[in-house]
């Protein structure tokens, strides 16, 4: 039995799952029809192969993380029952939820190919536990890894996801005061009028204050912490510097594909490296050159430094301006292919580096020379 990762994990891709079926979350009525109506509805005449393969698709991972999860924390006789039966109920309350929702559609055949992908996602989980895939990771596990609490390596594995949405500077995951500001006054002005508008608005900062265009230099340093500080937090679980140095480059090839990938989406292949002019380069190799040149550094200093990157990584970045091309983006995030992803993957964005800090701060006190637990 284990402490895994794939709980936490599992828990998030189910938020996921949820939002991305009851996505815009407005508008909800009753249509006057029953919430389970669509359990006898007839079976449609004519079927898409992309809706086939995203219900199928979209649940495999969370059956996967389910099963995993199970496998490595549980003593079960039968471990499909459990994601299988997550993934059936899960389908079952969004497809009758959305017939409360105009703009979604409840159907029978989404929820049978929703458990279905549950259903392979936890066969393949367990597959890969027969043919000893899982064992041999716990013997890497333990060649790479000291892990002490579950949050780092999930903070790793959304880093790339936080990504995803684009933002006014590579890898400025965290970008909040502006839009803080304007949310503020809006409410403020909505609940007190223009004389509490006026009377709150003496605490808030300066709305220059965050108009002025940064310097190269001050994307330059922006850029350099934002990859710098996902691999100070992958140092406090990964001991051996010829780890670390592996897990830095892997972890800065991996956010300058995720970044190239997302800008790709956005405004096509041609534009996909548009982003990476020369101050984000020269950002990118110092951050390389940087994070293995910290290799040996202790956990807890590296803990350490990940507090303090953070601190002046969002205080310069808190600076910048949104993008100009934001209401585009916007626009091809909203009305196109991910209209049901925009609103979380900007609040994966948001919240990141504050969940980082608080998961170091939770561990920064902890002794660090105690028996680690045993982890996947």
């Amino acid at each position: 039995m284990h402490k895994s990762a794939a709980w936490p994990l599992s828990w998030m891709y189910a938020g996921l799952v949820v939002y991305a079926s009851l996505y815009p979350f407005a508008q909800w009525r009753d249509q006057g029809i029953s919430t389970w109506s669509f359990l006898t509805a007839p079976l449609p005449r004519y079927w898409s192969g992309f809706d086939v393969a995203i219900n199928v698709v979209g649940y495999a991972p969370l059956g996967a993380l389910f099963s995993l999860a199970v496998l490595r924390s549980l003593r079960m006789k039968y471990p499909l029952v459990v994601p299988l039966f997550a993934g059936a109920v899960l389908s079952l309350l969004m497809e009758g939820l959305q017939s409360y929702l105009p703009q979604r559609v409840a159907s029978k055949e989404d929820w049978i190919l929703n458990t279905l992908g549950a259903g392979l996602g936890a066969g393949a989980a367990l597959a890969l536990e027969r043919w000893g895939v899982l064992a041999r990771w716990d013997r890497v596990r333990s060649r790479w890894l000291v892990v002490y609490d579950r949050g780092y390596l999930v903070l790793l594995a959304t880093w790339p996801l936080a990504l995803l949405f684009p933002a006014s500077i590579p890898f400025g995951v965290g970008q909040v005061l502006a839009r803080t500001i304007a949310a503020v006054e809006g409410r403020v002005e909505e609940w007190g009028g223009p004389e509490a508008t006026k009377v709150w608005l003496t605490w808030l900062p300066e709305p220059s204050a965050v108009e002025q265009g940064l310097s190269p230099s001050g994307v330059y340093l922006c850029v350099l912490l934002g990859l710098l500080i996902p691999c100070c937090l992958a140092y406090c679980v990964v001991r051996n510097p010829l780890h670390r140095a592996i897990t830095a480059v892997g972890l800065v090839l991996l956010g300058v594909a995720t970044t190239g990938f997302s800008s790709a989406l956005t405004w096509g292949p041609s534009h996909a490296w548009a982003w990476l002019d020369v101050p984000v380069r020269s950002a990118v190799v110092t951050a390389l050159l940087l994070a293995l040149a910290l290799v040996w550094l202790p956990v807890r200093a590296s803990a350490a430094l990940v507090l303090l990157a953070l601190g002046v990584d969002l205080s310069v970045l808190n600076q910048a301006p949104e993008s100009p091309y934001f209401s585009q983006t916007l626009q091809a995030w909203e009305q196109g292919r991910f209209i049901r992803f925009n609103g979380l993957a900007q609040w994966l964005g948001w919240i990141w580096p504050y969940a980082a800090g608080l998961v170091v701060l939770t561990q920064f006190g902890r002794r660090t020379d105690r028996k680690p637990q045993a982890y996947e």
